[in-house]
């Protein structure tokens, strides 16, 4: 059983964590690092509380899930691997590519292994799209396009939205649509982008418009708070079809219901030759969690560093392409 602490316990901590780490028999939360031990102690009863991650770090504890504000995430895993301590970090696991270099040196200099929660790697949907593209159902690929869109027109007061390092929905969201992007694909030759400031008040980008160039092949990666109709999830578009999904995947919302295992089913579109439903796959961030135990046992990671890294020259290269306004070659 993997001595887990939890690191932070917010939104993401309380719905992303805490229901497989409670689920799984392979994990025991041994500790929680708050500033608000009443709110944990309302939830887990008389789990041990720590004021700070040096104290946590301190105990037998194996493992730390760190879910805080992503400006404090890199030097969180650096105390962790200087400790010797496993640790699984929220995305995005540092802000610019020499903190992912700095932590990759020393994750190879310690007796830690450090993995990253891109849990959307087990949306369902996206599951789909790697079965049509590695089945070849459409042919060749063409353009692939991958939306998370919310209608979210009023800036919320929340470090998310803040100004401020790590702030801003390219982090939040760009992150995920950008690794399931690299999954499929691996590195771009070349990045365009549009991020962007539009709400009234706005202190962080909070839509973006990022392109990947694979030769005469695109991927269109996008996000806009001002879309009050459902968009399509997923467009894949080949030699011999299209692939049609809308809606979010279920997971999270069932998460916010107190489901583990979500039991709603979706359904997408292929257009062949005719117009046919297919079944989604069903998602899985149960089995993400599961992978993460043995990930720990055996040694080797599930999401490395190497893969943040890569997320993050993309980032940094779409923020370059679109204050230049150009289309910028993509160093790997």
């Amino acid at each position: 059983m993997i001595q887990t602490i939890l690191v932070g316990f917010g939104f993401s901590a309380t719905t992303f964590h805490l229901p497989f780490l409670q689920e799984l028999d392979d994990f025991h939360i041994a500790g929680v690092v708050s500033s608000r031990p009443k709110d944990v102690q309302a939830v887990l009863g008389d789990v041990t509380v720590y004021a700070t991650i040096d104290e946590a770090l301190a105990t037998d504890a194996s493992l730390f899930v760190i879910t805080t504000p992503s400006h404090l995430h890199k030097d969180m895993v650096d105390r962790c691997l200087k400790a010797g301590k496993d640790v699984l970090v929220e995305k995005p696991a540092f802000l610019t590519t020499e903190e992912g270099e700095a932590l990759i040196t020393l994750e190879q200099a310690s007796n830690g292994l450090v993995n990253v929660f891109h849990n959307r790697r087990t949306d369902g949907d996206f599951l789909t799209v790697k079965r049509l593209l590695e089945e070849k159902r459409l042919g060749e690929w063409k353009v692939l396009e991958s939306r998370f869109d919310r209608f979210r027109p009023t800036v919320r007061d929340r470090w998310r939205e803040n100004a401020g390092p790590g702030a801003g929905i390219l982090f939040d969201l760009g992150s995920h649509l950008i690794d399931q992007a690299l999954d499929l694909f691996g590195a771009p030759d070349k990045v365009s982008a549009d991020v962007m400031i539009q709400r009234d008040g706005g202190q962080s980008d909070d839509g973006f418009h990022v392109t990947l160039h694979y030769g005469e092949k695109r991927v269109y990666l996008r996000s806009n708070p001002f879309i009050a109709v459902e968009a399509p999830r997923f467009e894949v578009h080949g030699t011999e079809g299209s692939f049609l999904k809308f809606g979010l995947d279920p997971q999270e919302a069932c998460l916010r219901k107190g489901e583990v295992k979500c039991p709603d089913h979706e359904t997408g579109t292929v257009v062949t030759d005719g117009e046919s439903v297919i079944d989604i796959e069903p998602g899985g961030y149960l089995s993400f969690y599961q992978a993460l135990a043995d990930s720990y046992a055996t040694r080797r990671p599930l999401v490395p560093l190497r893969d943040a890294l890569l997320t993050t020259r993309v980032i940094e290269t779409a923020r370059e392409a679109s204050k230049l306004q150009r289309i910028v070659d993509f160093k790997s």
